[in-house]
């Protein structure tokens, strides 16, 4: 170690300035593109990969790590201008369907911001608490009238293909949603048959099936 590296290091003030050195202020290729890769950051995009793409697209000519060490050494310890990063669909979904007594104060306070700033989100919400309340309550001849509503809300496409097939077999749904009974003790039975059945191709009538199930016990 030379002693103007011994009297550099003496005389730093903050730890950046230890790492200071010739190297770091060789031009490089990616130089021509710093301007871009950090207005996109400020825009928010920060995906290294993404951003090289980018600049590939005009005309940087080589890989992706230069880019990578730019991110990790230099952008990442710039301050976020768009904040915390949104939650993810998962997890708005899991905040759907926990009953709400069971959601954390930091999940409720989440929740109700993000209804507040996305109407299609709340309509979502209000559909899929209220078929909830049917559920859980045994409320089937509310069915109707829900499937209604849901399909009123065009915007909302999946919840709408929902409401329709819902709507093709209503005197079951409405059946299950009002009786407490269930098939869960016939499920093991039914699967074990429809086994059997994919075991042939679907070929097999009727009488072949049930020798294969009374034999099969």
């Amino acid at each position: 170690m030379t002693l103007n590296t011994i009297l550099r290091f003496s005389l730093a003030a903050e730890p950046e300035e230890l790492f200071t050195g010739q190297w770091q202020s060789r031009a490089t290729k990616l130089d021509a593109y710093k301007p871009y890769l950090d207005e996109r950051w400020q825009e928010g995009c920060t995906n290294a990969w993404k951003l090289w793409e980018e600049i590939q697209e005009q005309g940087y000519p080589h890989g992706y790590g230069n880019v990578r060490n730019y991110v990790s050494r230099t952008l990442r310890g710039k301050p976020n201008p768009f904040g915390p990063r949104p939650p993810s669909a998962r997890v708005v979904t899991r905040w759907f369907l926990t009953h709400p007594d069971a959601l954390t104060e930091g999940d409720r306070l989440q929740l109700k911001a993000g209804l507040a700033n996305c109407p299609e989100l709340t309509a979502l919400f209000e559909h899929v608490r209220a078929f909830a309340h049917m559920l859980s309550h045994l409320q089937g001849d509310q069915l109707p009238e829900w499937i209604e509503a849901a399909t009123a809300t065009i915007e909302l496409s999946s919840l709408h293909r929902f409401a329709q097939h819902l709507a093709r077999d209503l005197d079951a749904v409405i059946a299950g949603l009002s009786h407490p009974w269930k098939s869960g003790l016939v499920e093991g039975p039914v699967n074990r048959i429809k086994m059997l059945k994919r075991q042939m191709f679907g070929r097999a009538g009727f009488d072949l099936i049930r020798k294969r199930v009374l034999l099969a016990t």
